[in-house]
């Protein structure tokens, strides 16, 4: 029998206009006994059919909405029908490598799925109840349809806990080649999907690293967070005079000197250190160093709303060393990947701590995620990444 759920009176306006999330509160009652992950059939006050959702008894977010057709049937067809469509979008995109992101969960239609292609292995993460009763489904239909060689699993996120789900990672199907690498914009960079950040790379910020390399010739280079060396060997292979990394993980700076010798980029004008990042930025003023471009690319500070206040203190800290040690007419690209961090609130974050810095800047460029990350238009929170390039006056 299939289970109801009904909205309650005026919560409904939010799934007509297409957003595929149902909280907790917005929920009048449910008719039946739906495990985790069971499809449900969404419902108004009078009946009228609204969705086809999976059921998360754990999580705020009670519902994430599959279809908003009633015609659709939740089964294994389904499935293979939006990842075919998925597939095929990321198949007409201009190709800067051979790693690009499959599936961006909500924005293709499969809530709580991330699918990241690195070369021949597929690394998957499955962060929601739904796709976690599916995965039966889902992991042979993307053998089938990617002819990957591996499938590795990474559902270790936090997320997980907030659906009721143990963290889980390990091979799906196939074998694990030796190493993986992979090639963007003609950069080859060795990837961890093991053991390394969220699936093992950044594909996010593909672009935002061209775009930084372009500005980096002839100027000294401050890389914040720099994980695996992205920016810092776009950097480098840019003509930058000298470039400093920072990151608080041996194991990743590891891996970015490896990056390095990979590419052969010039190891003379390349320093590496491990430490607090906003403990050192402290350190470099104190010292009176200065760059000419400087990245601050930090981790999730604000992974929801609730965090914000918090996490506006964090990217404050930050931006103010960023803007101290900034020389005049220098660059400062800098990001948040926080979905709860508003594009707005983030540039007046920005523009106070240049304020505190007594630094007059202006916002000469914008970034976003690469293409393969769609943002959805009905769900604003795929709109998770946001940076400014900022320039200092000269």
């Amino acid at each position: 029998m299939t289970v109801r759920l009904v909205v309650k009176a005026g919560r409904e306006k939010s799934l007509l206009a297409r957003h595929p999330w149902l909280f907790s509160g917005g929920i009048a009652k449910v008719e039946g006994e739906p495990f985790p992950g069971a499809t449900v059939r969404i419902v108004a006050q009078d009946g009228r059919f609204l969705g086809w959702g999976a059921y998360s008894p754990e999580s705020q977010i009670r519902v994430r909405v599959w279809s908003f057709d009633e015609n659709d049937r939740i089964d294994a067809d389904f499935f293979r029908r939006r990842l075919q469509a998925a597939l095929s979008a990321r198949a007409s995109l201009a190709q800067a490598g051979n790693a690009a992101r499959l599936i961006h969960a909500e924005s293709d239609g499969l809530p709580g799925l991330v699918v990241d292609r690195y070369g021949d292995v597929l690394v998957v993460q499955m962060l929601a109840s739904g796709v976690e009763a599916w995965r039966g489904t889902l992991i042979p239909l993307l053998q089938e349809l990617t002819g990957a060689a591996a499938i590795y699993e990474r559902s270790d996120a936090d997320v997980r806990a907030l659906e009721g789900l143990e963290q889980r990672t390990g091979l799906l199907a196939g074998s694990l080649p030796g190493s993986v690498e992979i090639i963007e914009h003609g950069l080859r960079y060795r990837v961890d999907v093991a053991e390394g950040q969220k699936t093992g790379f950044y594909l996010d910020q593909r672009d935002n690293r061209r775009r930084v390399g372009e500005l980096a010739a002839g100027r000294d280079v401050l890389n914040c967070f720099c994980y695996s060396g992205g920016f810092s060997l776009a950097a480098l292979r840019g003509g930058a005079k000298s470039v400093l990394s920072i990151d608080s993980s041996a194991e990743a700076l590891d891996t970015a000197r490896a990056n390095l010798e990979l590419n052969q980029l010039p190891a003379d004008r390349a320093e590496w250190l491990e430490a607090d990042v906003f403990q050192h930025l402290r350190k470099l003023r104190d010292a009176g160093r200065s760059f000419d471009l400087i990245v601050l690319d930090p981790p999730k500070f604000a992974p929801t709303a609730q965090h914000v206040e918090r996490a506006a203190r964090a990217y404050k800290d930050i931006n103010l060393y960023g803007f101290k040690l900034l020389r005049p007419g220098g660059y400062l690209a800098t990001f948040t990947c926080s979905g709860g961090m508003s594009a707005d609130l983030f540039q007046k974050i920005v523009a106070g701590a240049a304020l505190d810095a007594h630094a007059d800047a202006s916002i000469v460029g914008r970034f976003t995620a690469d293409i393969d990350h769609p943002i959805a238009l009905n769900f604003p929170e795929s709109d998770y990444l946001k940076g400014l390039l900022v320039r200092k006056a000269g």
